[in-house]
C-alpha cells in the first residue's frame, strides 16, 4: 500500500499591549501597529477595518465611533469602515446564531478580506463572537482584540479561543483562532459597574490558586483596596493575569489536544451554574462560586488545610463575591453534577478536572467522589446561612 505523510507546524505571533484611551490622538500605539503590519505583509492593497462594538459600551462610550473615525482618518493605506456594527453584550451574544450570520454578511457587503482587519471592542463574549466569525469568513480574518472588561483583559481576550454556544451548552461552537493583536485600555475599565469589575477578579484568584502563589498573597493582601475599585491594583492584577495566561498557552498545549484544561479550575461547577441560572449568574460570579466549591472539595479530600481553604473562601468574600446559590443544591445537587459529563463531552478523553494540592499548586484527578461534591455544597450552603446571621 502507498502511503504519504504530512507534517509542518504554524507558528503564531501576537501582542497583548497595555495602554490607556486607545483612540486619544496622541496615542500612537494603534496606528503604528498598523503601519508596522502592513511592513510586515509586504502588500500595498488598501486594507479596511471593520469595527463591532459592544452595544454596553457604546452606550457608556457615546462618542467612540466619532473618537475611531478621527484617529485613522490620516492613516495611509487604510480604510475604516464608516458605521460600526453594534450587537449586545453578555452572553446574548453567544447565544444568537443569528449575530453570526450578520457579521458573516458584514465581511461580505464591506469587503473585507484576509488582508483587512475585524476589530471587537467590548467584553469576552461580544470576543469569542466576533473571533469566531472572523474565523470562519474566508477561513480566516485577521482579528484584533479590544477587551473592555476585567475578564477580558485578564483572561479570555489574550487566549486564542474563539465560540458561541449551542443547543444549550457552553462554547460548542467554536475555534482555536489566535488575534493578530490585543489592545488593552484601562480607561474603559472606569465605567464598568460594580458587578463587572469584581466578575474578571476571579480568574485572577483562579490562575493564582493553581500556578503562583505570590500572586495569591497579594491578592489577599490587596483585596479591600481591589474590592473598592483602587485603579492602579486592578492594573497591576490585569497584567499578572494576562501574563500567567499567556505563559501557560505558550508552554503546553494551546488548542487543547489533551483531556485537561488545568486554566479551568472550578469552572466545570461554573459553567453548568451559568445554564441553570439562565445566565443571571454571570461567568465571573460563577467562577468564583465553583473556585469555592473545588477549594472545599480539595480540603474534604484530604489535598488542602481547612486554615488554607477558608482562606480562599475569605478572601472571595473580602472581593464581595457570594460563594453559594440556591442551583447548586436543587435536585439534591444532581442538576450541576451533570457538569462533570458535559465538561469531559467538550474535550472528549477522561474526565480531567483541576483541584488544589496546595495553594498556588494544582493538580489533575481523573474523577470526582459524588458525596464529597454535596458535603463541599452544603458546606458552602452553610457558610451563607452563618454570615446572614
Amino acid at each position: 500500500m502507498n502511503q504519504l505523510e504530512q507534517s509542518f507546524s504554524v507558528p503564531f505571533t501576537y501582542t497583548v499591549s497595555f495602554t490607556e484611551h486607545l483612540f486619544a490622538s496622541d496615542n500612537t500605539l494603534f496606528r503604528d501597529w498598523l503601519t508596522q503590519s502592513a511592513r510586515r505583509s509586504g502588500t500595498q492593497l488598501t486594507r479596511k477595518l471593520l469595527f463591532v462594538i459592544d452595544s454596553g459600551v457604546l452606550a457608556a462610550h457615546p462618542t467612540l465611533p466619532a473618537n475611531i473615525q478621527t484617529y485613522f482618518a490620516d492613516v495611509p493605506g487604510l480604510r475604516v469602515v464608516d458605521e460600526p456594527m453594534v450587537v449586545p453584550g453578555g452572553e446574548l451574544a453567544k447565544n444568537s446564531p443569528e449575530l453570526v450570520d450578520q457579521l458573516i454578511d458584514a465581511v461580505d457587503r464591506y469587503g473585507i478580506d484576509r488582508h483587512s482587519y475585524i476589530a471587537a471592542i467590548g467584553g469576552g463574549a461580544v470576543l469569542d463572537l466576533v473571533g469566531y466569525a472572523a474565523a470562519i469568513a474566508h477561513r480566516g480574518v485577521r482579528h484584533i482584540r479590544i477587551p473592555t472588561t476585567v475578564l477580558s483583559q485578564n483572561d479570555s481576550g489574550v487566549g486564542v479561543k474563539n465560540g458561541v454556544n449551542w443547543g444549550g451548552k457552553k462554547n460548542f461552537v467554536g475555534t482555536f483562532a489566535p488575534p493578530v493583536a490585543v489592545f488593552n485600555d484601562a480607561a474603559f475599565l472606569g465605567t464598568l459597574d460594580d458587578r463587572d469589575w469584581r466578575s474578571g477578579i476571579s480568574e485572577a484568584i483562579k490562575v493564582a490558586l493553581i500556578k503562583d502563589r505570590p500572586f495569591f498573597e497579594w491578592l489577599d493582601t490587596n483585596a479591600d483596596a481591589l474590592a473598592n475599585r483602587d485603579a492602579e491594583a486592578m492594573s497591576y492584577l490585569v497584567y499578572r493575569c494576562a501574563q500567567l495566561h499567556m505563559q501557560h498557552i505558550a508552554g503546553g498545549d494551546p488548542f487543547e489536544m489533551g483531556s485537561a484544561r488545568p486554566l479551568d479550575f472550578g469552572h466545570w461547577a461554573a459553567h453548568k451554574l451559568e445554564y441553570l441560572t439562565d445566565f443571571s449568574v454571570r461567568h465571573g460570579e460563577a467562577v468564583a462560586i465553583g473556585i469555592a466549591l473545588d477549594t472545599v472539595y480539595s480540603q474534604l479530600a484530604g489535598r488542602i488545610t481547612a486554615t488554607d481553604a477558608d482562606r480562599v473562601l475569605s478572601v472571595l468574600q473580602r472581593l464581595g463575591f457570594d460563594l453559594f446559590h440556591p442551583a447548586l443544591a436543587e435536585n439534591g445537587g444532581e442538576n450541576l453534577r451533570r457538569g462533570l459529563t458535559e465538561f469531559q463531552e467538550h474535550l472528549g478523553g477522561e474526565l480531567t478536572i483541576t483541584l488544589l494540592d496546595a495553594l498556588g499548586q494544582g493538580v489533575e484527578v481523573h474523577e470526582m467522589d459524588t458525596a464529597l461534591i454535596q458535603q463541599a455544597i452544603e458546606k458552602l450552603e452553610n457558610t451563607l446561612m452563618h454570615n446572614a446571621h
